[in-house]
């Protein structure tokens, strides 16, 4: 530690802020959110950190710097907008797939609605990303089909309508446009239909429904029938699109949905925006972790984000656990049972579903990774010391209490290795003795292996309860090996 962190570390403010850290080249390598600056940024250095990439982190401090702000919630949000501007070597990083598509409403005359991959900022509107193309394309021909929104580029501003600049086309004849292009359409018709769009995007197709049921009706008391017969196709082909969609329930909920799944090398979080009951937004994403980060903390940064991304302002957010977040006005909830249940659990299914995907793909594109995962798996839950890349598997038997036999089964990086397989006869054994027959075969396998030098395993499978472990392990003892081989044995259900 240096004395200028020394130094700094003295005077850091005790209310909530948000810090950085700096390489010796100035660089910011880390930026963290406070409730109090000093006991978050001391703990760096005051203790032992455990996780090798934070003690990395650590050497590499040079200097801190620190932004002070007003409330804990203002934390959060200087953090995202820091770690996406700076994008510090450290920090976890939303791996963001920049080909999903959008739906733009243009800021033009006679705005034009279409699907995009590139947000401009110039005052259009944007709706997404969408994950499913499809689900895009089929979005666009209904508001084609129903609304008959314009798909030329011309330039249509009242002056060149007026001067006859153009002439309809093979839409209007078709009649999939109403070619506001030469007049036929007004601007304020036009707009009227744009609204509608804008609605159904943000979710409120009930609202939409309402206006043109109270429209159709007005048209009708008047007699224009044509006019009413119009609108009444309208509401059928809006209805059939909701019909279409993913209602979750009768009851008109406007809330946020996340789940939330990871692995020892990243965080999956979907998120599901409901409005007026139906799922109108779906979408996963990934924060690859730096450092030591709990599923809270990765959970909230995730909240961050999408809140900012999608515009969501809803004040009921469904989590698998609450997470290390404060958002003014916002509420929590852990659901147990019921609808709002249905939608944590289609969330969780989403996100696991995603991670499994994500799993597949990358094993395809480099098989040695799951061997490594499997491997991997089975030293976690056997407690190992190392990755068992070699595992030797004994079984003993007899014919009636004679000619007792013995097997090895070898596997090597997770696949059987059937050249190193062994049969045994047993020759020191009278009689059924399987405790004396597997300690037999242990003690010769392993003192041949010993004496001619060849690999050991890094993990020994006895089928069998507690007796044939023990006259294995007894027999490794004499070797010398007892200790150096994790050894286990497989007994059958209710077997001592």
């Amino acid at each position: 530690m240096t004395q200028e962190i020394r130094d700094t570390l003295k005077i850091l403010p005790q209310g909530p802020g948000c810090y950085q850290f700096l390489d010796e080249k100035g660089r910011i390598i880390y930026v963290g959110k406070a409730k109090n600056l000093k006991k978050r940024v001391s703990s760096y250095f005051n203790k032992h950190q455990e996780n090798p990439k934070t003690r990395v982190l650590v050497r590499n401090i040079r200097q801190i710097k620190y932004i002070v702000v007003n409330t804990e919630e203002d934390t959060f949000l200087l953090e995202n907008n820091l770690i996406k501007e700076l994008k510090p070597r450290y920090n976890v990083m939303l791996k963001d797939d920049k080909s999903y598509p959008s739906i733009v409403i243009k800021n033009e005359f006679f705005p034009r609605v279409f699907k995009t991959r590139n947000i401009v900022k110039d005052g259009s509107k944007y709706f997404g990303p969408y994950t499913s193309v499809a689900a895009v394309d089929a979005l666009i021909e209904v508001f084609r089909k129903i609304y008959k929104v314009r798909t030329c580029r011309l330039n249509l501003t009242p002056e060149n309508i007026s001067a006859g600049k153009f002439k309809v086309c093979l839409e209007y004849h078709i009649k999939r446009c109403d070619a506001p292009c030469v007049g036929y359409q007004s601007l304020e018709n036009y707009n009227k239909n744009i609204a509608e769009i804008t609605e159904i995007l943000k979710g409120n197709i009930s609202l939409i429904e309402k206006q043109i049921t109270i429209e159709m009706q007005h048209y009708s008391d008047e007699l224009r029938f044509e006019e009413a017969q119009r609108l009444k196709e309208k509401l059928l082909l809006i209805r059939n699109f909701r019909e279409k969609s993913q209602v979750v329930s009768n009851v008109h909920y406007n809330l946020d949905v996340y789940g939330f799944a990871e692995d020892e090398n990243a965080a999956y979080i979907n998120y599901l925006h409901v409005v007026n009951g139906g799922i109108i937004q779906a979408y996963t994403f990934e924060y690859k972790k730096k450092l030591d980060e709990t599923p809270e903390e990765l959970l909230g940064l995730g909240i961050v984000e999408m809140r900012q991304r999608f515009g969501s302002e809803s004040k009921e957010i469904m989590v698998p656990f609450i997470p290390d977040l404060i958002l003014s006005g916002v509420e929590f909830i852990v659901p147990i049972r019921g609808d709002k249940r249905k939608l944590l659990d289609l969330s969780e299914k989403n996100v696991k579903q995603f991670k499994v995907d994500k799993l597949k793909k990358s094993e395809m594109l480099n098989p040695e990774q799951r061997t490594t995962r499997i491997l991997k798996t089975v030293q976690k839950d056997l407690h190992l010391k190392e990755i068992p890349w070699h595992i030797e598997c004994f079984d003993n038997s007899n014919i009636q209490g004679t000619d007792p036999v013995a097997a090895c089964v070898v596997f090597k990086k997770a696949k059987p290795s059937k050249k190193d397989y062994r049969h045994f006869n047993i020759k020191t054994v009278v009689g059924p003795d399987d405790y004396a027959s597997m300690a037999e075969i242990i003690h010769r396998r392993y003192s041949r292996a010993v004496n001619e030098g060849h690999s050991l395993p890094q993990l020994i499978v006895i089928d069998g309860g507690k007796g044939q472990l023990h006259a294995a392990t007894e027999s490794l003892q004499k070797i010398g090996l007892y200790g150096k081989i994790a050894i286990i044995g497989i007994a059958k259900r209710l077997e001592e």
